[in-house]
C-alpha cells in the first residue's frame, strides 16, 4: 500500500468526480490521502471530504499565499480545530518567495504563529517551500517542532540534508517525473530512501505522462515506479519504505486494510 502525503482532494477540480477519484485510488493501492487546508475559509470543506472518506486525513493550516485575507482570529481557530479533531499535521504553511507582489513579514509572522501552535500541541507540519528554504529552516531552528514534511522538495542537497537533521522527511512528486528534472532526480536517486515520502499534490504538479492533464492519488503507484526505477530498486521496496517513511513522519495517518475504506457507489 502506498500513502500520498499532499492532495488538495477537497479541490474544486474534484467536484464533479470526487467518488470516482477517491475510488480509483484506493483500487490502485493508496490507503491513504493526506488532505491539507491552506486557509480558514477551506477548513470544512477538508472536514467534510474526511468524513465522507475514510483513506483521507485532514491537515490545516494557513498557506503563505493566502496570508493576505488571513486574520489573528483565523490562529484562533485553526488551534481550535486542532484541539477537537484527530489530525495528521498542521499544513499547509510556510513561505513562499516565488510569487511576485508578497508581503515577506506578513508570511513569516503566520508561519512562525503556526510554528509555535505546532510545537505546543506537538503536531507535525506540512511545509510549502518555495524559493525560501534557508528562511524555512531558520524558523525551524528557532521554533523547534516535532518534525513533518517538507512538501515538494526542491531545495540542494546541503539544504536536504539539514531538513533530515531536523526530523522531516522530503515529499517528492510529479516534479520527479521529467527528465529535465536533473536536481530533483538526482536528489531522489541518492538521498536515503528513509528520507522520502511521497505525494501527489493533486489536482496540481502533474506527472510527465499526463502534462496539463487531470492529476488525481491514483497516479501515486506511477510516481512510485518511477523512484524505483531512479534508485534501481523495486516498487514494493519503495512501497514499504515510504509508507513507514509517511507514518513516522506523521503517526496519525496509520495506514488501514482495504476492507475497512468506504468505496464510493
Amino acid at each position: 500500500m502506498l500513502i500520498d502525503t499532499h492532495c488538495h482532494l477537497d479541490a474544486a477540480e474534484f467536484d464533479a468526480d470526487r467518488d470516482e477519484v477517491t475510488a480509483a485510488a484506493i483500487l490502485a493501492g493508496v490507503s491513504r490521502i493526506v488532505i491539507p487546508a491552506v486557509e480558514r475559509a477551506n477548513f470544512g470543506a477538508v472536514a467534510a471530504v474526511c468524513r465522507d472518506y475514510p483513506a483521507c486525513v485532514p491537515a490545516y493550516g494557513i498557506h503563505p499565499m493566502c496570508v493576505d485575507q488571513a486574520s489573528k482570529e483565523d490562529l484562533v481557530a485553526l488551534k481550535e480545530i486542532l484541539t477537537c479533531e484527530a489530525v495528521a499535521a498542521i499544513g499547509e504553511i510556510g513561505l513562499d518567495f516565488f510569487v511576485p507582489e508578497r508581503d515577506e513579514k506578513l508570511q513569516a509572522f503566520y508561519f512562525e504563529a503556526q510554528l509555535k501552535i505546532a510545537r505546543e500541541l506537538d503536531l507535525p507540519v506540512l511545509l510549502h517551500v518555495r524559493r525560501a528554504v534557508d528562511d524555512i529552516l531558520k524558523h525551524l531552528r528557532r521554533v523547534r517542532v516535532c518534525g513533518g514534511i517538507a512538501h515538494a522538495f526542491n531545495g540542494s542537497r546541503q539544504q536536504a540534508e539539514e531538513f533530515i537533521k531536523l526530523g522531516f522527511k522530503l515529499g517528492f512528486g510529479g516534479a520527479m517525473t521529467y527528465p529535465r528534472a536533473l536536481r530533483i532526480r538526482e536528489l531522489a536517486a541518492t538521498l536515503p530512501l528513509e528520507a522520502i515520502v511521497l505525494e501527489t499534490d493533486a489536482p496540481d504538479i502533474q506527472p510527465q505522462w499526463l502534462e496539463h492533464g487531470h492529476n488525481t492519488p491514483a497516479e501515486l503507484p506511477r510516481i512510485a515506479a518511477v523512484l524505483a526505477e531512479l534508485r534501481g530498486i523495486s516498487i514494493g521496496e519503495v512501497a514499504r519504505t515510504t509508507t513507514a517513511n509517511a507514518i513516522a513522519a506523521l503517526p496519525a495517518i496509520k495506514p488501514i486494510h482495504a476492507d475497512c475504506l468506504r468505496l464510493p457507489h
